[in-house]
């Protein structure tokens, strides 16, 4: 059966016909598919979804990563009664600190109306936060010879787990 054979074949043969059958069957569950409803909120109605769940600031959240930093840095001065634990516990918090702080304040003054450029610019802030991280742990690195990587790590660990009991935080004060 050659090329011009199989273009002269009847589409109407049972072998064609099943196939389609089974492209058509294929083609169906689209069709099935429903639709949630989708109410549009009126301006009354947006205000007080908006009171109830209030958005968390991003300088709530950096303060409260400034303040667990500093927790660490005083538990690991207290513990070891070495300086340079404190010390490197205070570079490990700057690392999340400092490019959170950076980022909130970048954030804070983007094009509103305009979606595409809240994105590009949460990008653009979201770089330039890991930048700064990265900056500032190769600094401390470099630039401290008796640097306690135990109390840089936990602080920065800890700092970074403040995101998350932020949410967790919200989250119960919702339901109450």
């Amino acid at each position: 059966m050659g090329f011009a054979d199989i273009h002269q074949t009847d589409m109407s043969s049972p072998e064609r016909n099943g196939a389609s059958k089974v492209a058509q069957n294929d083609l169906d569950w689209n069709d099935e598919v429903e639709e949630l409803p989708f109410k549009t909120l009126t301006r009354e109605e947006a205000q007080a979804l908006s009171a109830r769940h209030p958005p968390i600031s991003p300088w709530r959240i950096v303060a409260m990563q400034a303040v667990v930093g500093v927790l660490v840095a005083l538990l690991g001065w207290l513990f070891t009664g070495q300086s340079k634990t404190a010390w490197s516990a205070l570079c490990g918090a700057a690392a999340v600190v400092l490019p959170n702080a950076l980022m909130a304040w970048g954030m804070t003054g983007l094009f509103r109306g305009i979606p595409g450029a809240a994105v590009l610019g949460f990008m653009f802030w979201e770089l330039i936060k890991i930048m700064t991280a990265i900056a500032i742990l190769a600094v401390t690195a470099v630039g401290m010879p008796d640097l306690s990587w135990l109390a840089l790590l936990a602080a920065l660990v800890g700092c970074l787990k403040v995101n998350w009991l932020a949410l967790l935080w919200q989250g119960r004060a919702r339901k109450v």
